[in-house]
């Protein structure tokens, strides 16, 4: 079966392929996994808060997310935002947002629901007495979450969090259907131009497969390092 395979047509455009299209990805997954944590954590908070309107404005949001595919999610955006933003500025045109930004917004507003249930149990994991003993040392309410708790749920869901950001990295992949150059993007591009998909998607398989098993292991090791010892 492999006599049949073209592996000259990857030795030709892998170059490309990496350049180009994982260039993008692992810079979409970055910036999407920045924001999604910050804004994760903002939503966690906001879970936890005391005022029950906010709390369940949160956990509405985080529900409806997860709840929806993200492929349609990117659809959405991508065909939503322009009119969102014409709407804030008070356009009378769709304003011209761009793919790659209609796919960052939809992945950091996406996992930002994921990273906020991460932050959540992370917050939760911690000994409230701590919190008591911050506020009995004259330290207010974000005060103790900035100095005391967030650091600590920060190092005990770290693991957790580059967990989360390996299948952030793999979603990427949804954005070939905006015709976006990310890896899966450029190399549907090199397999349709030279009639070889079998060899260009099997390409990209083993690529996906060697990094996900490497991040994890990363992850792994990391985990004991930052373990806590109680």
């Amino acid at each position: 079966m492999f006599a049949q395979f073209d592996f000259d047509v990857i030795a030709r455009s892998w170059v490309y392929l990496f350049q180009v299209g994982m260039v993008f990805t692992l810079q979409l997954t970055a910036l999407a996994m920045l924001g999604g944590v910050a804004l994760g954590t903002l939503l966690a908070l906001g879970r936890l808060s005391g005022w029950r309107p906010l709390s369940l404005l949160c956990a509405a949001y985080v529900n409806l997310v997860r709840a929806v595919p993200l492929v349609l999610v990117i659809f959405w955006f991508y065909f939503l935002v322009p009119y969102l933003a014409a709407w804030l500025v008070g356009a009378a045109e769709p304003v011209k947002v761009g793919t790659f930004w209609s796919a960052l917004i939809t992945f950091t507003l996406f996992q930002a629901a994921y990273y906020c249930e991460i932050m959540r149990g992370g917050i939760q994991a911690i000994p409230r007495g701590q919190m008591l003993a911050a506020q009995a040392l004259g330290m207010g309410y974000w005060q103790a979450m900035g100095h005391i708790v967030l650091p600590q749920a920060f190092r005990n869901m770290l693991p957790v969090l580059l967990t989360q950001t390996i299948v952030l990295f793999q979603d990427v992949s949804l954005v070939y259907v905006l015709s976006i150059p990310d890896f899966v993007g450029a190399a549907s591009k090199v397999a349709q131009r030279d009639g070889r998909l079998v060899e260009m998607y099997i390409f990209v398989a083993v690529v996906y497969f060697a990094l996900c098993c490497l991040l994890s292991w990363l992850a792994r090791q990391l985990q004991k390092r930052v373990a806590i010892i109680r």
